[in-house]
């Protein structure tokens, strides 16, 4: 028998490695413990930034010029962005709205730093001591000239008071969704079909009947899976006027000042002015683009369309010529078409993808592929479920990075799927970056699809965690806006290959590997529904270019004879542009980037055809594509990867399938 101290230091040791974690290579995200805290915090940010900024007015323009105005940058990120993040997130309403109000003080600081003269003109003069040097003052020059620098000085005036309520604008459209806390009402028996564990535990009204939100944990399973075609059509109505008429108002009020913006630099309209620093240059660019898509899916659309009422006409025992099939039906029999061609039921993944264990396996995919490690580790954040993951570098052991993940809907949280990137990667500092991952999923498990949206948000966090830029302003996923989700697109097909489903059993040796046939299946059944789902989404890019060429926007008459010129046409009394956040913030006049996005991302996919895990092709992309950032146009970074040109034959071909 050991000595007793003996056997006790071993126990200590075992302990203490147990709970060995590795250190956060970057400050924590703050807490914001009260409202008094956000504005103490908003006060001084914006003291000190002033301060700042005068101090850089006054520095000499010499070597070191573009690294203090990256410093700059770099404390703006450490100061607006968690503020910018909290307001979407934050569990407490009062915080919320204080982070609102503190983020339109930073807003008005933006756009007058966007209009300095003396730091424009110092970025002119400054040495460039190479191309990353040269590429990070053109890209920062571009910012201060869409802001207005160079305007006549009441042109200038005036693009800033519109900058400034441009923000203030979207930040309300957002928020009337957030804090809509719209509920829908159901019997149990319109409910038949859902699975239980998506309502049983749902709060019930006064006359007992079940109230279910439009998160998507709730929103989904019921236009999936509903027999009862009214159950579906109130949700989807709910789902679909989410915002309501205010968004309406408010979305023409965003458009009218965009176009009013483009006009004091002389451009027509907002499209061309947004997209002449982007991969399509122009809106007749992007418009040709978007039409040769629809044109290779607008026969497979008609005839989906056939299949989905001959389904509904049997599932109601009607003839086919006098059965209508309506937006709340296609979802529906879309699944059960899926289900009687390719016996395909999303539902049925679930219990093989526990979220927790999705995240870990997701996180697993990029460590075998591009030579990291994850590591949660113990730590306080905004709400008691959010996880803190250490990114690592596998070869050296060295931390990177650090990522934050909020998994599970709840009251006033955002409620879609997104990504913030908190911190850049400055390698001039020694700066690590951070990515915050914000999804709203099903406690019970993720069906494939949700796994697929996983690993897109994911790449997001890979893009910006992976970065190894000498600037912070060119790091991550400042690239080009119509190459941004690019990274992420190219990941979503990971989820079909068997050989990467089988790192499940890494993470959660206790899951059960999902059967290769359902696999198969689910490959098989993702080309299916490809004209509908091309289709939608060349409606909602060609909607959005449209709305911003307008000379007086009216949000919802375009929208109603746009999408009543569709297949399943427009339902009177909906108003689908009123939830549209996307097009009111970030992406207006740039949806169309999801699809042109696509294209290169499925041009990127071809490097990994052979072996989707392949660790050496793993590594060059992540060193010429995600490590690199904006340091170089995002053309470049595709050629260097591919080692040619990119084009869209992968993409058009997929089409075909």
């Amino acid at each position: 028998m050991k000595p007793v101290r003996t056997t006790l230091a071993l126990l200590a040791l075992t302990v203490a490695t147990a709970h060995a974690q590795p250190q956060l290579p970057a400050p924590n995200f703050p807490t914001f413990g009260s409202v008094a805290d956000v504005q103490t915090r908003c006060d001084s940010g914006l003291k000190s930034a002033r301060q700042r900024v005068a101090q850089l007015e006054k520095r000499k323009v010499d070597s070191g010029w573009l690294a203090a105005y990256d410093d700059l940058v770099v404390y703006l990120e450490d100061h607006q962005g968690p503020n910018d993040f909290i307001l979407n997130v934050h569990p407490d309403k009062a915080i919320r709205d204080a982070a609102q109000a503190c983020s339109l003080r930073w807003a008005d600081f933006g756009s007058s730093l966007g209009q300095n003269e003396k730091l424009y003109r110092a970025l002119q003069k400054a040495p460039k001591a190479d191309g990353i040097d040269a590429e990070f003052a053109r890209l920062a020059s571009g910012q201060f000239e869409d802001s207005g620098v160079a305007l006549p000085k009441a042109k200038r005036e005036r693009a800033k008071q519109i900058l400034d309520k441009l923000t203030e604008l979207d930040q309300q459209f957002n928020k009337n969704i957030r804090d809509a806390g719209t509920r829908v009402a159901f019997t149990g028996a319109e409910l038949k079909g859902v699975p239980a564990s998506v309502w049983e535990k749902a709060k019930r009204d006064d006359q007992g009947r079940i109230l279910l939100g439009v998160d998507y944990p709730s929103y989904v399973p019921v236009m999936r899976s509903a027999e009862s075609g009214e159950a579906r059509r109130r949700m989807w109505l709910a789902k679909t006027n989410e915002g309501g008429t205010p968004n309406l108002d408010l979305l023409a009020r965003i458009v009218t000042l965009r176009g009013e913006y483009a006009k004091l630099f002389g451009f027509d309209n907002y499209v061309d002015f947004n997209l002449r620093r982007r991969m399509a240059k122009d809106g007749a660019t992007a418009t040709r683009f978007l039409d040769s898509v629809t044109g290779a899916v607008n026969a497979r659309e008609k005839t989906e369309l056939q299949e989905l009422r001959a389904a509904k006409a049997e599932h109601l025992g009607t003839a086919p010529e006098q059965t209508q099939v309506e937006r709340w039906d296609a979802t529906f029999y879309s699944e059960r078409v899926k289900l009687q061609k390719f016996s395909v039921d999303q539902n049925a993944f679930r219990p093989y993808f526990p979220p927790q264990a999705s995240l870990e396996f997701s996180m697993r995919i990029i460590e075998k592929l591009m030579g990291v490690k994850y590591q949660r580790v113990d730590n306080k954040l905004w709400h008691d479920e959010a996880q803190t993951y250490v990114v690592s570098d596998a070869a050296t052991g060295k931390p990177i990075a650090q990522m934050y993940v909020d998994l599970y809907p709840r009251d006033g949280k955002y409620n879609h799927a997104a990504v913030w990137p908190l911190r850049g990667s400055a390698t001039r500092i020694g700066r690590t970056p951070a990515a915050s991952l914000v999804v709203n999923f099903d406690r019970n498990g993720l069906t494939l699809d949700e796994v697929e949206t996983l690993l897109h948000e994911l790449g997001h966090a890979v893009h910006v965690n992976l970065s190894n830029t000498r600037y912070a302003a060119t790091a991550g996923t400042t690239v080009m806006h119509d190459f941004v989700e690019a990274p992420s697109q190219m990941l979503e097909d990971w989820v079909y290959d068997k050989q990467v489903l089988k790192l499940m059993q890494e993470v959660c040796p206790t899951c059960k590997p999902v059967p290769d046939a359902m696999v198969a299946q689910a490959q098989a059944a993702k080309h299916y529904g490809k004209g509908g789902l091309f289709g939608r989404q060349h409606l909602y890019a060609s909607y959005d270019i449209t709305l911003h060429r307008q000379a007086k926007p009216e949000p919802l008459p375009l929208w109603a004879k746009m999408e009543g010129a569709t297949p399943l046409g427009h339902v009177q009394g909906t108003m689908f542009p009123a939830g549209f956040a996307h097009i009111a913030g970030g992406y207006g006049s740039g949806y169309y980037g999801y699809l042109w996005s696509l294209v290169v991302a499925m041009d990127l996919r071809t490097a990994f055809a052979a072996d989707k895990l392949n660790a050496d092709v793993g590594k060059r992309y992540r060193d010429d594509v995600l490590g690199q950032g904006a340091q170089k146009p995002a053309p470049e970074l595709v050629k260097d990867f591919l080692g040619r040109e990119s084009n869209s034959q992968a993409f058009f071909e997929y089409l075909k399938k």
